[in-house]
């Protein structure tokens, strides 16, 4: 690819950014293959985890704004549907994802860790809303996303303000799950990535959908929706038989996704 590198190892799926001389700015091409990347991963059974990472110490200094961005020329309006269709296409992914975040995370970059299930980050990370800076709105499900993240008041101080903020803040007001020494980054996050390799593929990607739509449903849609999840995972799969059969063993499970 132009734009990533993707490596497979052990059912972990590492999407690097590789734009370092624009600190991973993304530009059409890069929209085109995170979306290609993205659509083959949630057909991919071996699949069971997603890092998604920035080559050369960034994570991602947002959309590319400078007209030679690369890829297909579109109107404006297509342009950002298809923006939209990235951070949908991420949102929607049945496998658990990790942000691993060195360096910068602005604008859509910003939006693109958060877009993830889950954000470690260096201890030298900075994080911006950067958007009202350069006279635009949120974009890349951040107007989605961040309210979820943080609660509104806190999302509309992010937004209007558009500062950078460092990692210790961003862990204090709840943006990310851990901020670690940058030295401890790849072993602590491989360390996540491995256990969820590890684990039972059907049920988390019940529990992340379950979870992401539980503040559009009601308490009874929830539980109507938890109930055909867990018949799924007991009588559907075999996952939860091996689970039961590997604690009355003392063993670790060996789950399949099956």
């Amino acid at each position: 690819m132009e734009t990533l590198n993707v490596s497979r190892e052990n059912g972990i799926v590492t999407i690097t950014l590789d734009r370092a001389a624009k600190k991973n700015a993304m530009n059409g091409a890069m929209f085109d293959e995170l979306l290609l990347v993205f659509r083959e991963i949630a057909d991919t059974d071996d699949d069971r985890v997603v890092v998604i990472t920035g080559a050369n110490g960034e994570f991602c200094s947002g959309a590319d704004l400078t007209p030679s961005g690369g890829g297909q020329p579109r109107h404006q309006l297509a342009s950002m549907r298809h923006v939209g269709d990235v951070a949908l296409a991420l949102h929607k992914l049945p496998q658990p994802t990790i942000a691993k975040v060195r360096g910068v995370a602005v604008g859509a970059g910003c939006n693109l860790a958060l877009g993830c299930d889950l954000v470690v980050a260096g201890d030298t990370a900075r994080f911006s809303q950067i958007f009202a800076k350069r006279g635009l709105s949120l974009d890349f499900g951040g107007s989605w996303i961040l309210p979820r993240r943080v609660g509104m008041h806190r999302a509309k101080e992010l937004a209007f303000f558009a500062d950078i903020i460092d990692a210790a803040e961003a862990d204090r007001i709840g943006l990310v799950n851990r901020v670690v020494p940058d030295g401890d980054l790849d072993a602590f996050v491989a360390d996540w990535a491995q256990r969820l390799a590890g684990g039972p593929p059907i049920a988390i990607a019940q529990t992340k959908r379950l979870l992401n739509n539980s503040l559009n449903v009601t308490m009874e849609e929830a539980l109507d929706d938890e109930g055909m999840a867990q018949t799924v995972n007991i009588a559907g799969t075999k996952d939860t038989p091996e689970a039961f059969m590997a604690f009355i063993e003392k063993r670790p499970p060996n789950f399949q996704g099956r």
